[in-house]
């Protein structure tokens, strides 16, 4: 029977045409699955079902979400991501070594960010989530601030550039957290099996979108930051220069980090869709 299946066109790239042909005539594709974004099962005879494809440096894994959760995507994970939940597997692998399945591999990872490479390739960055309190509600957060300064590609001097990049891609400089930043279309923040795996943002072409950050391991969240990322539907993104913020253990040590960052005028602020729950 014919699944009610959404596969882009970068799915389709990465599994082929014909066997992207037999998932949506229904031959490879399960009717049940769990959502590999909110874990509740679906049913991709009865609802639009999306294909996400999880891709290592030598394998992939092809997963299914509801299109309410999530587009269909190739997310870019790490091989030893992968390996674990291949060797759970006990259907049949498809070509090239794409294993189709309905169970999304499962990861662990630290409750702040793991620094990943930034635009520069000298520097790294950091990434802390946590909940900000703005005009009496609670807002999710992340708060980003690189190892070293960033300075424009190709340029030869030392000025760290990091601010006004991010001010160029439409962030907005932040005095006070007084009020929600201005939501940035085309960037958006990519959460999938309840974790935090990616900062996209467009590409200069209209293409698929790019990561502007990625999880070297997909980021555990708090209940509370996932609960109100799903009330909301969005996500401030804060910014830093190196020293401005540092790693502080409490939300309410971060807080006071960014206000003063923010008086002192290094911070800059967007809110991103949500992609995924």
């Amino acid at each position: 029977m014919p699944r009610m299946l959404d596969v882009s066109d970068a799915v389709r790239a990465e599994i082929g045409d014909e066997e992207a042909d037999r998932l949506l005539a229904g031959q490879n594709a399960p009717g049940s699955y769990d959502c590999t974004s909110c874990r509740t099962p679906g049913n991709s005879e009865q609802e639009r079902t999306s294909t996400v494809l999880f891709v290592g440096d030598e394998t992939a894994v092809l997963a299914f979400a509801h299109a309410t959760c999530l587009p269909s995507q190739v997310v870019q994970v790490t091989e030893e991501q992968l390996q674990g939940a291949v060797r759970s597997i006990n259907g049949n692998t498809g070509p090239s070594g794409r294993v189709p399945e309905q169970t999304p591999p499962q990861w662990s990872a630290p409750e702040q960010a793991v620094p990943q490479k930034a635009m520069p390739e000298q520097a790294v960055l950091g990434i802390t989530s946590g909940l900000v309190l703005i005009a009496g509600e609670l807002h999710p957060a992340l708060v980003v601030e690189p190892t070293a300064p960033i300075a424009r590609p190709g340029s030869l001097g030392g000025a760290d550039e990091f601010l006004p990049l991010l001010i160029e891609q439409g962030y907005a400089p932040v005095t006070e957290l007084a009020a929600v930043p201005p939501v940035l279309h085309g960037w958006s923040v990519l959460l999938a099996v309840g974790q935090l795996h990616a900062v996209l943002q467009p590409q200069a072409n209209g293409g698929q979108p790019v990561a502007w950050w990625q999880a070297h391991q997909p980021l555990q969240v708090t209940d509370g930051w996932r609960a109100a990322a799903n009330k909301h539907q969005q996500v401030i993104m804060f910014a830093a220069p190196v020293g401005s913020i540092g790693r502080q253990p409490r939300e309410d040590l971060l807080r006071d980090a960014l206000d003063k960052a923010a008086a002192g005028g290094r911070l800059v602020a967007a809110t991103l869709p949500l992609a995924g729950t």
